[in-house]
């Protein structure tokens, strides 16, 4: 088993009487089903539906004041922070960035040991693991009670690739995709029973009419790695974009319409000159999948 701090990752609390339910109201997943010791998948969007933070939160124990917390990207932490601050209102809630004292420790290929009060399972995929919210300083000290070995944060990322788990800056620009496609409707990150949302209106439309048709998507790499943000070619036609990589696995932001065209037509995939393939060519050839989170 392994176990990495994450230093890409921040923490922001929300607190008080009227929490649950002022969260509830804004982001994707369902706020209402959360305990401690369970984790959940979701994101704050626009009034368009585009994501603006993607986060996993879990509520803290009465032990540790009780509330919601929530992992985020650390450069959007404070910012999170003070949009959550903007719609609070009259709302008795409190918004607070804990990011100097907390943060995430990643555990994954196994069962910890025990099981720290701020640790979860992480939602999106059981490939993924644990996530344990913890002091910097005391990551060392929390792997060797949980029965695991402390590695550096790029081994995760290297994890995380080949899980197919994507990342906020890297595989997708925030502000710029919807929830279909960095596929948080397939991780668990979008509930379509709870109510209404900010930017509900648009995701619940992508879903019912089945309007996504970009689509992050795990690659083999053939050669080298192309670099993030590179032209995914399928001949001379242009059918996505090229994510993070690591090792031989990578991700990457298509068309599936055009992809399928092109594996039906049998051409092959370049991003940067250098050869791409599909790891899972039903990625473009199924329907999306009707997950509820």
């Amino acid at each position: 088993m392994k176990a990495a701090f994450l230093p890409d990752r921040g923490v922001v609390k929300v607190s008080g009487e009227d929490a649950r339910n002022f969260l509830n109201g804004l982001v994707t997943t369902d706020v209402t089903l959360l305990r401690p010791g369970l984790g959940r998948f979701g994101a704050l969007l626009t009034p368009q539906g585009k994501i603006i933070t993607d986060f996993l939160i879990t509520e803290a124990p009465a032990g540790h004041g009780g509330g919601f917390l929530i992992d985020a990207p650390r450069a959007l932490a404070p910012g999170l922070a003070a949009k959550l601050g903007f719609y609070k209102l009259r709302a008795k809630v409190a918004v607070e960035n804990l990011t100097d004292s907390l943060g995430v420790l990643a555990v994954w290929r196994g069962e910890p040991a025990m099981k720290p009060d701020l640790a979860f399972a992480d939602p999106r995929n059981d490939a993924l693991g644990w996530r344990i919210l913890v002091p910097e300083e005391l990551k060392q000290k929390v792997a060797d009670l949980i029965g695991a070995e402390l590695v550096d944060s790029a081994d995760y990322e290297a994890h995380r690739i080949a899980s197919g788990a994507p990342r906020g800056g890297l595989d997708f620009m925030y502000g710029d995709a919807f929830p279909h496609e960095t596929n948080m409707d397939r991780l668990h990150g979008v509930d379509f029973d709870k109510g209404c949302y900010v930017g509900q209106e648009v995701v619940s439309r992508m879903q019912h009419r089945g309007t996504a048709r970009t689509r992050t998507v795990r690659v083999v790499l053939e050669d080298l790695s192309p670099e993030p943000g590179a032209t995914i070619l399928a001949g001379d036609k242009a059918v996505g974009t090229m994510g993070s990589t690591a090792g031989g696995n990578g991700l990457a932001l298509i068309r599936t319409d055009r992809v399928a065209d092109a594996l039906e037509a049998g051409l092959a995939l370049t991003a940067g000159g250098l050869g791409i393939r599909l790891a899972d060519p039903d990625d473009v050839r199924t329907p999306p999948k009707q997950t509820v989170a």
